[in-house]
């Protein structure tokens, strides 16, 4: 059913997918000092929107990009999706003005609105079966890719040979439009695919196609909702981090910005290994899922206050690395597939998306709010404090909804 290189030509294209995304995304954090005074001595609050701006249209997407997917394919969406995010990159470093940077940003974020959905609907349908998890952590591994190659390359570049900060959009942007060759390259439109397709997988295809119209299972019950502030919680923190661990380390931790992005890239380094550890053990104790997930949660939350009240540079370290390992991008693979085994076949992408919509969502909040809490009280501590709480609380409803429920069925199974 399955041709082995086009699988894996797909796992390539996407993993370079996120490497883009990513690079864009963290690119601007290590140098938001720079960027305040080129723009005018700028607050916190309205260069934490920068973020907030982009996620904000990013997450609108995730809906309306999953119907344009179905209607028109994946490569058609993604190459010109790609290329207009190319061009919000090059609008925000041409910017002179903070309206300016929000409008490239916005352009960014409804660009790349579209790759959630496609990406992992191009793993559901092409890789085989007994390699999803482990090939959905390998495509995550891209993001924490790009987040080391933006971190410490604006770190170096700006922070340290004070390269003007717009020339790192403008690489950027160069890169986006190498990946999106890529895309073209190893991505078949449909049209394409069925051609290459054999009978057997035709039979398969549609043998799929045929399922009951009312199941009686619920994108909105307990267990559903419950998942979704769980994602919520995950992505609060990670992308609190992502934001603001850089200038929080200048700010309160006293580093020098040259190194700052070494440190925060910690995180990304850890994860890759973490994500692929945990898909492959995810593979073989399907049974043992809801406790990793739940160990996952607590451990990323202490991990987190840690990286506040860590006493010494080298607790701050270690609790980073362990952030890493056991946080968004170790939970990120075991959730999409207990979401997508929870469900029947033809809800599965319907309820992705609505996952990804949750979870997204509090990117759009955790960069302003830690931002206007920093501007505020003068320390983005408390802005820290809600990632762990909020952390917290996503274990303990795991545990009553979930857990409790599902995790004695699957012991007697």
């Amino acid at each position: 059913m399955f041709t082995s290189n086009n699988y894996k030509k797909i796992i390539v294209a996407l993993v370079f997918g996120w490497v883009a995304i990513w690079i864009y995304r963290t690119i601007l954090t290590p140098i938001y000092p720079q960027i305040q005074d080129a723009l005018g001595n700028a607050s916190n609050a309205e260069i934490g929107l920068i973020a907030s701006v982009y996620f904000f249209a990013y997450t609108g997407m995730q809906i309306p990009a999953g119907a344009l997917v179905d209607k028109f394919g994946q490569k058609t969406v993604l190459i010109p999706a790609f290329i207009g995010f190319a061009v919000g990159a090059v609008v925000l470093g041409t910017s002179t003005t903070l309206p300016q940077v929000y409008i490239g940003s916005l352009i960014a974020g409804l660009a790349t609105g579209s790759y959630y959905g496609s990406a992992y609907s191009l793993s559901a349908k092409h890789v085989p079966k007994e390699k999803k998890t482990f090939a959905n952590a390998v495509i995550n591994s891209g993001s924490a890719v790009g987040m080391v190659i933006g971190l410490i390359g604006s770190s170096v570049l700006v922070g340290g040979l004070n390269v003007e900060w717009n020339w790192m959009l403008y690489g950027t942007a160069l890169i986006i439009l190498g990946i999106t060759f890529v895309f073209y390259i190893n991505i078949k439109s449909d049209k394409q695919l069925e051609a290459m397709e054999d009978q057997t997988a035709k039979t398969t295809t549609d043998t799929k196609n045929v399922v009951k119209e009312d199941d009686g299972v619920s994108l909105f019950s307990s267990k559903h909702l419950t998942i979704y502030f769980v994602y919520f919680a995950v992505c609060y923190g990670y992308y609190m981090i992502v934001t603001w661990l850089p200038s929080f380390l200048v700010a309160e931790k006293g580093f020098a910005q040259s190194d700052v992005g070494y440190v925060s890239a910690l995180v990304a380094i850890a994860g890759i290994p973490g994500a692929l550890i945990f898909a492959r053990i995810l593979d073989r104790r399907q049974q043992d899922r809801l406790k990793y997930i739940l160990a996952l949660l607590i451990i990323a939350a202490v991990m987190i206050r840690l990286t506040v009240y860590s006493p010494s540079p080298w607790i701050l370290y270690i609790a980073l690395i362990l952030y890493g390992l056991f946080g968004k991008l170790a939970i990120d693979p075991v959730l999409i597939t207990y979401v997508s085994d929870s469900l029947p076949e033809h809800k599965t992408a319907k309820a992705l998306g609505l996952f990804n919509f949750f979870g997204m969502a509090s990117s759009v909040v955790a960069p302003w709010l830690t931002g206007f809490i920093g501007d505020t009280t003068g320390s983005q501590i408390i802005g820290f404090y809600i990632g762990t709480v909020l952390l917290l609380v996503a274990a303990l409803l795991f545990f009553l909804v979930i857990y409790l429920r599902d995790g004695k069925n699957s012991q007697h199974a």
